[in-house]
């Protein structure tokens, strides 16, 4: 058989990354586009959508063969999504049919028959519809999730890639920010919030706990989405935190809610994924402060700035989010269909893990809380037990490249493929 035609037999590859992006998601793409480059004997090209499964929907593909060896590389240290990501959520299978019927297309006319999916608990749903959805229709397409939230909240896994550099920016900015108030305190600001993500699941206001080594250090209040909010007991500490230490340092998920269920920042609003819309709990807390004991406050909003941070990422999280990714890759040509890696804890002193892997049905849809026993009793700080999870996931520097005094972040030529169908789809 002519090289050409064995070229042509070989069955292409697509990746899409989805959801809010982190500041290692490009070092799972990496992992993906180097293992399957590894394996171009039994991989033809790789594709990736341009911002995520729109880029499936559209036939908005990306050639990642036109990507240099080098430009992949630096992947490993570029912060948000190289590809471009989206929050466009997939209903089921009957009420989004011809949804998944255009991806089926799609892949069809390329032939893709390996779809990597970097994302989290809705995403996962996703590929395990589509490759439901493949063999419904006779084109039987290997899907494969590779893990990829901040939250930190899907279930199997011990931990998601993406979390560990937030949990140490969190981390760093509550100490240095803490030092900024104590400083401070006597004539100045006396109480400092800082908002962070966590809609459900509070594993990024956990770990600004890690700030304190001492008593009396930031933070001295943590306030927990699987906590109910308690206004009284609320004001009491932030004011016995002032009388004993001059100061008081807040860490407030943005999924705080009352015992009502009710969040305290709720917008009014709802995401693509159909969840309510949160953002301003510290102005909240603070106006509460201020009104019932006149402190002078500050409060801070970390939002894109927590997940973007690759300049101080965790190397312990970089290197498990190139391993998810190649791990993804080494599955599906093992012949692995509706899975995804998971990072597995072999022990925590010292710190030791491996690459295992799940059904993707045990984590579609599904959230992983912090545990009770992580948060003190009296429901603002952690455990030790809390601590000895996180502080591993907060090893080790994994710092960029610097050229005038700024992160060198690659990016990449992002070459489209050649649309085959004369149909186009809107979404």
């Amino acid at each position: 058989m002519p090289a050409s035609r064995r070229a042509k037999s070989k069955p292409n590859a697509f990746y899409a990354q989805s959801g809010g992006v982190t500041s290692v998601i490009n070092a799972s793409a990496a992992g993906v586009i180097e293992a399957c480059r590894k394996h171009r004997g039994r991989i033809g090209r790789l594709y990736a959508g341009r911002d995520g499964i729109v880029g499936a929907l559209t036939e908005d593909l990306v050639d990642t063969s036109k990507e240099s060896a080098a430009a992949i590389r630096a992947l490993r240290h570029t912060p948000s999504g190289a590809f471009g990501s989206a929050r466009y959520k997939l209903k089921d299978l009957e009420k989004d049919r011809a949804k998944y019927e255009r991806l089926i297309e799609v892949f069809q006319a390329h032939d893709i028959r390996y779809f990597f999916y970097n994302g989290g608990n809705d995403s996962m749903d996703t590929a395990q519809k589509v490759a439901e959805m493949g063999a419904k229709l006779g084109y039987p397409v290997t899907c494969i999730g590779v893990p990829k939230t901040v939250d930190n909240d899907l279930p199997v896994t011990d931990c998601c890639p993406g979390f560990g550099s937030v949990a140490k920016y969190v981390a760093v900015s509550t100490r240095e920010a803490g030092m900024d108030v104590a400083s401070m305190a006597r004539t100045s600001t006396k109480v400092f919030i800082l908002e962070v993500m966590g809609r459900h699941a509070g594993w990024i206001a956990a770990a600004g706990g890690l700030a304190s080594r001492r008593t009396g250090e930031a933070p001295h209040l943590i306030l927990f989405p699987e906590i109910a909010f308690d206004r009284e007991a609320f004001l009491a500490r932030v004011k016995e935190s002032v009388q004993r230490h001059g100061h008081c340092v807040v860490v407030a998920s943005e999924g705080t809610r009352t015992a009502e269920g009710r969040f305290l920042a709720d917008m009014g609003t709802r995401d693509a994924f159909g969840h309510v819309q949160l953002g301003g709990v510290a102005p909240t807390l603070a106006t509460m402060i201020k009104e019932a004991h006149g402190y002078k406050y500050h409060w801070a909003l970390a939002d894109y700035l927590q997940r973007a941070a690759r300049h101080i990422a965790s190397r312990v999280d970089v290197e498990q989010a190139y391993a998810v990714g190649k791990a993804a890759v080494e599955l599906a040509l093992a012949g692995k269909n509706a899975v995804m890696p998971v990072i597995v804890r072999k022990s925590s002193k010292p710190y030791r893990w491996t690459v295992g892997s799940t059904a993707i049905a045990r984590v579609a849809n599904q959230e992983k809380m912090v545990p009770r026993h992580y948060i003190t009793a009296d429901g603002f700080g952690i455990t030790a037990a809390a601590r000895r999870y996180l502080e591993p996931l907060i090893a080790g520097e994994a710092y960029p490249p610097y050229r005038d005094g700024l992160p060198d972040y690659v990016r990449l030529r992002l070459a489209r493929v050649r649309r085959k169908l004369k149909s186009e789809f809107v979404v």
